[in-house]
């Protein structure tokens, strides 16, 4: 909760909050995140349109503020800087939202990020550390913090969903979940941080290869390796399954509807990855499948033991169908 304090615009009044958050002071920090919290938010909605998304963002940027204060050199740039923070937020948002076709593993980089090594290392580094930070989270924490911070489907309804919880839970978790970031952060910027981007990679190769499976007429025998023979498939209607030939079966069944996957989004943790995919509905049967389907893959001793998946809305619908619980 930030604190609820005046702030004048006089100068010396801001250098000697900005100087105090600098030494570690928690409040004064507060302070300056409560005056220009409201500017922020107005950043992030103008960027983003959506107001879930922009309050995540600030949210974010303030944890990002938390760990960084002291990289700001001139106080009456608090403001500025800032907003800084929340527009390289909104951007990382906005790129993560763009389709990755199936069958294309790796980063894909705008021209502006390869003209500019330097930005992309940073934010490679800010990246790192972050996931490190959720790293420290407990095996519940992980997965709520997961699914609401870089996912596209992340409404507190889909995420009950996929976790099978309660939405109150889920509040309450990324409520933790904030807690202990602002804590954990600062503590552990300055350790070794894991490469976040060697795992993702690898995870979206897998992903992008099951997809498109059918399509390519790769036999599961191929790629099988890292799923258990009993993993637990619970499907968006109730229906609960073993095996990832219980995938394939379902998507051979699609395929020859006529519909093709496009995978969107690829999340990688420790023993934990997302899949986001849309759907491509043949000409003739538009409706066939849902828009877009959101997939939670748990690993038990290094192999996949358990696949909750849940659909988006269709159009018209006020929420995403719900995973078995």
């Amino acid at each position: 909760m930030l604190l609820r304090y005046p702030l004048s615009g006089a100068g010396a009044q801001t250098a000697q909050i900005v100087h105090a958050a600098q030494q570690g002071d928690q409040q004064s920090l507060a302070l300056l995140l409560e005056h220009h919290y409201a500017g922020m938010l107005a950043v992030a909605t103008h960027l983003l349109g959506h107001r879930p998304d922009a309050e995540d963002v600030c949210q974010d940027a303030a944890i990002t503020a938390l760990a960084r204060i002291g990289e700001l050199r001139d106080p009456s740039a608090v403001r500025s800087w800032l907003h800084a923070v929340v527009r390289n937020n909104c951007r990382t948002i906005l790129r993560a939202r763009k389709p990755v076709p199936v069958g294309t593993a790796g980063e894909h980089l705008h021209a502006s990020e390869l003209d500019d090594p330097a930005a992309y290392i940073e934010r490679s580094a800010l990246r790192d550390w972050i996931w490190h930070g959720l790293r420290q989270l407990s095996p519940t924490l992980q997965p709520v913090a997961m699914l609401r911070y870089f996912t596209e489907n992340n409404s507190y309804e889909h995420i009950a969903a996929l976790c099978g919880i309660p939405v109150g839970t889920v509040r309450s978790r990324l409520s933790e979940v904030r807690r202990q970031l602002t804590v954990t952060l600062p503590r552990v910027r300055d350790d070794r941080h894991h490469d976040a981007s060697t795992l993702t990679a690898e995870r979206r190769e897998e992903a992008a290869a099951i997809l498109s499976a059918v399509a390519n007429g790769v036999p599961q025998h191929k790629l099988d390796e890292r799923w258990a023979d009993d993993m637990a498939m619970r499907w968006p209607s109730g229906i609960r399954s073993t095996g990832l030939g219980s995938i394939f079966a379902a998507m051979g069944n699609d395929y020859n509807s006529g519909v093709r996957y496009r995978l969107v989004n690829v999340v990688a943790g420790p023993g934990i990855t997302i899949w986001e995919n849309e759907f491509i509905n043949p000409p003739e049967d538009p409706d066939h499948c849902p828009p877009a389907a959101t997939w939670l893959l748990r690993e038990k001793a290094g192999l996949v033991g358990e696949v909750r998946l849940i659909h988006a809305a269709r159009p018209g619908q006020s929420r995403a169908m719900p995973a078995a619980r």
